[in-house]
């Protein structure tokens, strides 16, 4: 973003007040495939406020950013949707329906209508099997669409994050369910876990279900929306979830400890239940491992949160994001996910201070700076901007790891409210690629 965009006067948004404006109009999809070209090269330009890109001591990791886009296309008059929620999967080389030794992706995504918050249809999928170089056009996946409960009540299946499970040999992805009267969410709606799984041998998604969980109040509203889970050794699964009874305002988080068979994901135990009485509480946790430390970053209406652990259940008291100087990270109401390389762990994020005060709570440009895992805060001077500002929210992505040499950080331009592309936005779906300079020995081992 250039650094001469006039600063706006800063205000407070809520989600209903930002989109009271916004039309029945949306996004077109594109056809075919898609060939996306790198943007950007060795970082990006840091908008005012943040650091020049750093040069690292020779011995320190570092990494070459390449922007690409997987698909673009909006056109406002026309068009009822866009594209939202896009994260991508890995199959890995020698799984079955892929016996070449190259990986193949696959990037799910789904449509979101414009004229209401929230409002998601059917799972869809874009594949690549050149290495992410082109991609097909987005297709509906069967068995992903919305479910009709009642006359007036569907269930969706949202949220979705895809990621390999070396133990079933399956791409399984995990999120939660949003419930629709109308086309408006239900209030006082219920909320599961929902997951799927991709088998590479068939080339089929399974048929969403949702997780069975203890028959207590506060698991009625249970989701595992937008986060990053860990798959142990064992095949064992540490899956974060966030919840609250039905009379609660404010969400706890804890990481269950599942197990996945290539069919049916089954509760296990759960660990620390972490509460916050800021309004909504603990959203949208993402657990890494690094170290041989478990870490968890959390959403907050007011600021982002950490917290470390031995074994990814039990949890120290969380803290708020800092910079290593002590001031704020800035993130606020927006989550946050990791990037993990065995000779560091980056946090990916947004926030306040980057002349973006006219994007939705700040969801764009994208950063990722390093952690210090000993102080938990985040390294001021390694900020760099991973996926430029152009008028609209970026703040829902998702991290995959595609080869050892190579991570993707995948976003979808959020194309409300109505006059967001006259900054340039047009319902891209970005796969950023950090090129490593070494390779990440943790590579399949998560």
């Amino acid at each position: 973003m250039s650094s001469n965009i006039r600063r706006l006067r800063r205000r407070a948004f809520s989600r209903r007040g930002f989109l009271q404006s916004v039309g029945g109009t949306a996004a077109a999809a594109g056809s075919g495939f898609f060939s996306g070209a790198p943007e950007v090269l060795w970082g990006a330009t840091a908008p005012r406020g943040a650091q020049d890109e750093p040069a690292p001591p020779g011995d320190m990791l570092d990494y070459r950013i390449e922007l690409c886009t997987a698909r673009e296309g909006f056109d406002r008059r026309t068009a009822r949707t866009c594209w939202a929620q896009s994260r991508a999967g890995v199959i890995l080389p020698g799984a079955a329906g892929n016996p070449g030794g190259r990986p193949l992706a696959i990037i799910t995504t789904q449509p979101l209508n414009l004229s209401g918050s929230d409002v998601y249809y059917g799972i869809h999928q874009m594949r690549s099997t050149d290495l992410g170089r082109t991609w097909s056009a987005p297709e509906p996946c069967p068995g992903l669409e919305r479910r009709r409960v009642s006359d007036q009540v569907e269930v969706a299946l949202c949220d979705l994050t895809p990621k390999w499970h070396a133990a079933s040999r399956r791409l399984l992805g995990t999120g939660h369910t949003a419930w629709y009267r109308g086309d408006r969410l239900m209030p006082g709606r219920p909320r599961e876990t929902g997951y799927t799984a991709f088998d590479p041998a068939t080339g089929e998604w399974s048929a969403w279900q949702t997780l069975a969980m203890p028959d207590r109040p506060e698991f009625k509203n249970a989701g595992a929306g937008c986060t990053q889970r860990i798959d142990l050794p064992d095949g064992r699964i540490l899956l974060p979830v966030y919840f609250k009874r039905p009379d609660e305002r404010c969400y706890s988080v804890a990481v269950l400890r599942c197990r996945f068979d290539g069919t049916t994901l089954e509760y296990l135990d759960h660990g620390d239940e972490l509460k916050h009485d800021v309004p909504r509480g603990f959203a949208e946790p993402s657990l890494t491992k690094f170290g041989g430390r478990f870490f968890l970053t959390l959403r907050n209406d007011v600021r982002g949160y950490v917290t470390s652990g031995p074994d990814g259940l039990k949890f120290d008291e969380p803290r708020p994001w800092t910079f290593d100087d002590g001031s704020e990270l800035g993130n606020y109401n927006t989550q946050q996910h990791w990037v993990t390389h065995s000779d560091g762990l980056f946090l990916v994020y947004t926030r306040r201070g980057a002349s973006n005060d006219h994007v939705f709570r700040h969801r764009a440009p994208l950063f990722i700076a390093r952690v210090d895992t000993e102080r938990l805060c985040v390294v001021r001077s390694t900020e760099r901007v991973l996926v430029p500002e152009r008028g609209t929210r970026i703040g829902n992505f998702g991290v995959a790891d595609f080869t050892p040499e190579e991570t993707w950080v995948v976003t979808t331009e959020w194309m409300q409210p109505p006059g967001v592309e006259k900054h340039g936005s047009a319902n891209r779906i970005y796969v950023t690629r950090l090129h490593w300079t070494r390779p990440n020995r943790l590579f399949g081992g998560q």
